[in-house]
């Protein structure tokens, strides 16, 4: 079967090279839909006779972190599909394709949750690429140090599986290090066991921010690591979609995900529910309810994204947060968000890859609308101001939050730039993958 491709002047090219992040506008050369590992190989050999670099790309919820698409072929992994898990080995194979949605439907049944992240609608390759945060991370790590194993296509057209035990630094860049060593066309990893777990949303009006996440704050000082708390400010935009309890209207927000039964779980929120929130979805759930939590959105949409790591939140870091992005500060984001890291997240996995761990005890993110005019400047502004009030507490970034163009260097150390240069040399040495953040 012929390679399916997509070119400029197609009726449908519009539609094949959007993003899930609509403020994307990617114009590449030539778009390519592989099924299978063949395939791949196929449109690696069709860039490399056009002189084209490629740029797989499952949704492209962070496609803004490239810098642009011109010269390039976008391979899109949609079609790739299958989920193959063992649940007496706690594993699953994963094709290149697949999103996270899918995993944990699959493997909640058994009892089980891979290290998924807060969207159901991320593609699963990218996020390992990029180290993989999840609400379970506390307790379990980055998610990319639960992967056994990786297949992809090289620049020069082979197929390769890598493990700790074969080609080990490819292993090792790939775990962390981004997509520039090759197309990954499925992973293996291990899932973990979670029976039970309690999770949900408080909401309270964004009048009470200030005593929400003061309170939230003393939480988290004490929080076991199976607890994951998030402290933010969310104004829902008036549009259809939301549900009519919050369209249109602000709050302040604390997400939990306690890996855990209903009576610890309860136990450990009382602070917060003795504030007595206007809202209160907290609750038992299955393992595949950790998707849902956030409540982020599974429509594309056109968004702006800014985030920070930080060391240690004193009290005055929270009147600074809200001073910047709370009910009087002017602030147009949808979503201002501290979330609680630490835990297993700072502890460096043993034979981790590129990224083995997270510093810092927390991170600042937010997130902007782009559907109103003026909205980008507006939002620069509001960021601006954020990330201002959190400079005291910095604490570096992470890879997969970066959604703009940036250098591997701002993530890694000098010698883990270099170790990912030497493989990078090795497995691309005439740069043909074009990726998020480019090695330096």
């Amino acid at each position: 079967m012929p390679l399916d491709s997509v070119a400029p002047g197609d009726p449908n090219w519009d539609a094949a090279r959007q993003a899930f992040n609509l403020a994307a506008d990617q114009q590449p050369e030539l778009i390519a839909y592989p099924e299978i590992a063949a395939d791949v190989v196929a449109a690696i050999d069709l860039a490399r006779a056009r002189g084209l670099r490629v740029a797989p790309q499952r949704t492209g919820h962070a496609a803004q972190a490239i810098e642009s698409l011109a010269g390039c072929l976008l391979l899109r992994t949609d079609r790739m599909a299958g989920v193959d898990l063992d649940a007496t080995a706690r594993t699953v194979r994963i094709a290149g394709g697949a999103l996270w949605g899918e995993v944990a439907d699959a493997a909640a049944p058994h009892g089980l949750a891979p290290l998924a992240g807060s969207s159901r609608t991320v593609g699963v390759i990218g996020y390992h690429l990029g180290g993989g945060l999840s609400l379970a991370s506390r307790k379990f790590g980055l998610a990319v140090s639960a992967v056994r194993a990786i297949e992809l296509v090289t620049a020069d057209g082979r197929v390769v599986r890598t493990t700790a035990g074969s080609e080990p630094e490819l292993f090792w860049a790939l775990r962390g290090g981004g997509g520039n060593f090759g197309v990954v066309t499925a992973l293996e990893i291990d899932l973990f066991e979670l029976p039970e777990i309690y999770a949900g949303n408080l909401l309270f009006p964004v009048e009470r921010a200030r005593e929400v996440l003061h309170t939230w704050r003393e939480m988290t000082l004490n929080a076991p690591e199976e607890l994951t708390l998030s402290g933010r400010i969310l104004q829902v935009p008036d549009v259809p979609g939301p549900p009519p309890p919050l369209r249109g209207r602000s709050f302040a927000v604390v997400d939990v995900a306690f890996l855990g039964g209903e009576s610890d779980g309860a136990e450990l929120l009382a602070p917060l529910r003795a504030l007595d929130p206007e809202i209160d979805t907290v609750g038992p759930a299955g393992p595949d309810a950790l998707g849902r939590v956030h409540m982020d959105p599974e429509d594309p949409v056109p968004a702006l994204t800014d985030h920070t790591l930080t060391g240690p939140l004193p009290p005055e870091a929270i009147d600074a947060f809200v001073d910047a992005v709370g009910l009087d500060s002017g602030s147009t984001l949808v979503s201002a968000e501290l979330r609680q890291t630490g835990g297993a997240l700072s502890r460096p996995a043993p034979g981790g890859g590129a990224l083995d761990s997270l510093p810092g005890d927390y991170f600042v993110f937010g997130v902007a609308s782009l559907m109103a005019p003026g909205a980008a400047a507006a939002a620069r502004a509001d960021f601006d101001r954020m990330s201002e009030a959190m400079a005291p507490y910095d604490a570096g970034c992470y890879v997969n939050f970066s959604e703009r163009p940036t250098p591997i260097s701002t993530f890694f150390p000098p010698e883990v730039v270099a170790r990912l240069r030497a493989v990078k040399d090795r497995w691309d040495p005439d740069d043909v993958f074009v990726a998020g953040h480019l090695i330096d």
